[in-house]
């Protein structure tokens, strides 16, 4: 739920040598909006480009905080605050960070703090075992239950985030994220950096609780400042970005699109169009079959707006240096509609770049695979949440308890979950098979439009080539900030390719972070004894 506090607390930033005043919690990318149309940089030929997926996939948010580059949208505001958007693509990317090379340890490790990581942790807790939970975002609550200064964090979460801070061997390391392996292959250990410094966590036992990330289709305009992910739109709009008196359209398919009409709508937005690809048909069979799960059913009924239209999909988004129009195709023919913004949802794929660094199989529909007790196919390794397939928050939560229990030991608390388990796991199979995409979203880009947003690949250029290796060989295709994560999507989507995992980063960083690891360690690639450090 959003919120829009009339009279809430200030801070001043400086933007491009301006004084901007801001509220307090908000993200830089916020900040950035208040500058219509919200620009942080231009991209290598020359395009003008936005917050987009408003989650820290894209890399499209990239600007120089305090002479650092940091990404505008995982960014929250300070006061005094020096921002510089990033204008030319081969400027100085800023000062220095402190050099690395600490060493801390834990018995059990948890990449990702949203409903899954939350409850992992909360079960192994009582055993006393040291735990470290780690997440991106500026708080724990992952994308669902992420909080600002326009965002109300519902109760369930907030019981979580106190329960948490109730645990002493709890260490809860926000903006940190995993940068890549450390060590020497099968040592248990990551690559761990913040804004401040990179170091080497090891580990006896791990829980992937990646979560997902939205799959994001090319289509002519995508790149325009103001189109971005339906729920990189609820995002941005919970870390501040205002929508008073904007024309949103939102497209694409699933429950997704609902829930973010409803977070425009409450930040003061005017929503014109939700256009659902899915056909009637489809969306009566979804509906018939919800009072099964009659939460879910009650919150449909509340979703439901009027400018909701199914079998209507994007064709086009227009405008000169930001989006003015959107053209859509419906039932009947199409339509063009001025707006302000396009948020487009086209479903969600799980994250599991860093489970396929490690070795862990994927399942037919790629996502890391599990036995009953969420033990992945590496000895040692759990996953739990979205990156085991998208499910929602209730399947999260459960596999997180269930992983939690099952990591320190205790088969039978973790057993008992699973009838729970069961009933969300067929809510999570209805949606899956209600709102698949149809053929056309799939044919939208034309040879002009840009696939690789960070290098601006155009499809032209990929006509000829034959996989992912090809193109990467003949293009720069993935080979940007995003590191793939957009562009590897979309060509699985369109083309039937299939990115290759990276082989030992998994996200850009820091050249003190590196340097400062490989210092460290000894001629045989270990830490030495002496600096090995405990979380505290």
């Amino acid at each position: 739920m959003t919120k829009t506090p009339p009279d809430c607390a200030r801070l001043r930033i400086q933007l491009d040598g301006q004084s901007l005043r801001v509220a307090v919690g908000s993200s830089v990318a916020a900040a950035l909006a208040l500058r219509a149309p919200g620009n942080s940089r231009i991209s290598v030929s020359g395009e003008k480009r936005a917050a987009f997926c408003g989650m820290g996939i894209c890399h499209e948010c990239r600007v120089l905080v305090d002479g650092h580059l940091r990404l505008a949208c995982q960014t929250p505001c300070h006061d005094g605050m020096r921002v510089d958007t990033v204008l030319d693509p081969t400027a100085w990317a800023g000062v220095p960070d402190r050099a690395a090379g600490q060493h801390r340890t834990c018995d059990l490790l948890i990449v990702g703090a949203g409903p899954a990581g939350m409850a992992a942790a909360l079960a192994a807790a009582p055993s006393g075992r040291a735990i470290v939970l780690v997440d991106d975002n500026p708080a724990a609550g992952g994308q669902i239950w992420r909080d600002g200064p326009a965002a109300a964090l519902p109760a369930q979460a907030q019981r979580l985030r106190e329960q948490l801070a109730r645990h002493a061997n709890i260490t809860l390391l926000c903006g940190t994220r995993v940068v890549g392996l450390a060590g020497q292959p099968g040592q248990a250990a990551l690559l761990l950096e913040d804004a401040r410094e990179g170091w080497t966590q090891h580990y006896d036992s791990l829980i992937l609780c990646t979560g997902a990330r939205e799959l994001l289709l090319p289509f002519p305009g995508w790149t325009l400042p103001g189109v971005t992910g339906a729920g990189g739109l609820q995002a941005l709009v919970k870390a501040g970005t205002s929508l008073r008196g904007q024309r949103i359209v939102i497209a694409g398919t699933g429950p997704l699109l609902l829930a973010a009409a409803r977070t425009a709508r409450e930040a003061g937005a005017t929503v014109v169009r939700i256009a659902e690809q899915a056909d009637w048909r489809a969306l009566l069979r979804f509906a018939s079959g919800l009072p099964r799960w009659p939460g879910k059913a009650l919150q449909a009924i509340t979703l439901l707006h009027p400018q909701y239209r199914s079998a209507s999909h994007v064709l086009e988004a227009s405008g000169n240096g930001r989006l003015q129009h959107v053209r859509l195709r419906r039932a009947d023919g199409e339509e063009q509609i001025a707006c302000h913004r396009l948020a487009c949802g086209f479903g969600l794929i799980p994250n599991t770049k860093l489970g396929q660094m490690l070795g862990c199989e994927l399942d037919a529909h790629q996502a890391l695979q599990v036995d009953d007790l969420l033990q992945t196919s590496v000895p040692g390794v759990f996953a739990a949440g979205e990156c085991t397939g998208i499910g929602g928050g209730e399947r999260s939560q459960i596999q997180g308890a269930i992983a939690g229990h099952a990591a320190i030991g205790e088969l039978a608390q973790a057993a008992r979950l699973a009838p729970d388990l069961a009933r969300w796991q067929g809510f999570a199979n209805t949606v899956r098979r209600h709102f698949a995409l149809r053929s056309p979203l799939l044919t939208l880009a034309r040879p002009d439009t840009l696939i690789c947003r960070c290098e601006d690949v155009p499809q032209s250029a990929l006509a000829a080539c034959k996989n992912w290796i090809d193109a990467k060989l003949h293009t720069r295709c993935g080979m940007g900030a995003c590191q793939g994560r957009v562009c590897g999507a979309a060509t699985q989507a369109l083309y039937g390719w299939t990115p290759a995992p990276p082989k030992h980063l998994l996200a850009p960083a820091r050249i003190g972070t590196l340097a400062g690891v490989g210092a460290s360690l000894a001629p045989d690639g270990r830490p030495p004894p002496s600096s090995s450090s405990s979380t505290e």
